[in-house]
């Protein structure tokens, strides 16, 4: 009886989302490995990192969104506006590669701010607000060419092909990248006031403007930095398919939403860990690689098991809301977490 208690208490804590996720993740592992040859390598682990370093890009930015309490589902629109600008500057205008990366990232920072401060000072929803933005970053694609366009910058070309390799094992820059841009983003949740202001807004907006948070200032920020990410992730995506399309990344945005709710973060906001996020991308990276080594199912397959524990995680998160409204004094304000 004390197990089943401890374990009740325990699901209604918000980290036990995370906790699940990571158990989660190591029983489909071990799974894997008992039901295929090879599965555990270490370079098919490493593949999972090279294959999904964009959306663990795109991940990051959306969990400090979702944190604040807000959405993005621009995304994906803007990674593909990156694309294809990138490629178009480069093939088409000749600039040079460093000041092409430069510009697209300036261009997805400044496209989230704009969306930011549009949702706080116009008091506008960030549902509607960034389905604008998806429709007219995706718009904007094709203004510049309805074709795809092939990218051949010698830079481009040497960050594709060149693989880092350590004991006979390799991964690739954007690996690397992606993994800076994780740890940039720990630090930035869990050491900064802006972390904690973003924790604070996403636990009670109200709440914080009473403390004297800079709300405004820190939801732009929390846009700009979603918009540098996909912005980032289209760079790394440039690298990985050397071309500019309009049709990039299409659903990039549903999918990092799903790693950051796997990941443990509250959709209501307020709780989560960076970290999770991780886990949540490599959690959709194993079912896809597990349905790669089965061979007979469809890739269709991947979006029904990822919507099946979306389902299982969504229930998780309204235990928890519930729980946590249980255990509070009534007419208290929602507490938000420092960050862990």
């Amino acid at each position: 009886m004390m197990l089943v208690s401890s374990l009740r208490r325990a699901s209604h804590a918000p980290w036990f989302t995370s906790m699940v996720t990571v158990v989660l993740l190591v029983v489909m592992l071990v799974a894997g490995a008992l039901g295929y040859d090879g599965f555990l390598s270490p370079q098919v682990m490493l593949n999972l990192l090279i294959d999904n370093a964009f959306l663990l890009v795109v991940a990051i930015g959306m969990t400090f969104v979702i944190l604040s309490g807000g959405i993005d589902l621009s995304v994906g629109s803007v990674l593909a506006l990156t694309t294809m600008v990138a490629a178009f500057l480069l093939q088409n205008w000749h600039w040079h590669p460093l000041l092409v990366i430069v510009t697209v990232l300036l261009m997805g920072a400044g496209f989230g701010a704009a969306m930011g401060a549009m949702i706080h000072y116009f008091k506008l929803q960030a549902f509607i607000v960034t389905l604008a933005g998806m429709f007219l970053a995706r718009g904007l694609c094709y203004l510049i060419s309805i074709n795809s366009i092939t990218i051949d910058d010698p830079l481009f070309t040497t960050l594709s092909q060149t693989r880092l390799e350590l004991a006979g094992l390799f991964i690739s820059p954007s690996v690397v990248i992606a993994l800076f841009m994780l740890a940039l983003a720990i630090w930035m949740a869990h050491c900064t006031r802006f972390g904690r202001a973003v924790y604070a807004i996403g636990g009670n907006e109200n709440s914080a403007l009473l403390m004297g948070l800079p709300v405004g200032r820190t939801k732009v920020l929390v846009y700009a930095f979603s918009g540098l990410c996909a912005a980032v992730a289209g760079v790394l995506f440039s690298f990985y398919m050397l071309s500019g399309y309009g049709l990039h990344a299409q659903g990039v945005e549903l999918d990092a939403i799903a790693a950051v709710v796997i990941g443990g973060t509250l959709l209501t906001g307020g709780y989560g860990y960076v970290a999770g996020t991780l886990t949540g991308v490599l959690i959709l990276g194993v079912i896809q690689t597990l349905i790669a080594f089965d061979g007979t199912l469809s890739s269709w397959w991947t979006k029904i098991f990822i919507g099946a524990l979306l389902f299982v995680f969504c229930v998780a998160q309204r235990v928890i809301s519930l729980g946590a409204l249980r255990g509070k004094p009534a007419g208290s304000a929602k507490a938000a977490p420092a960050g862990a």
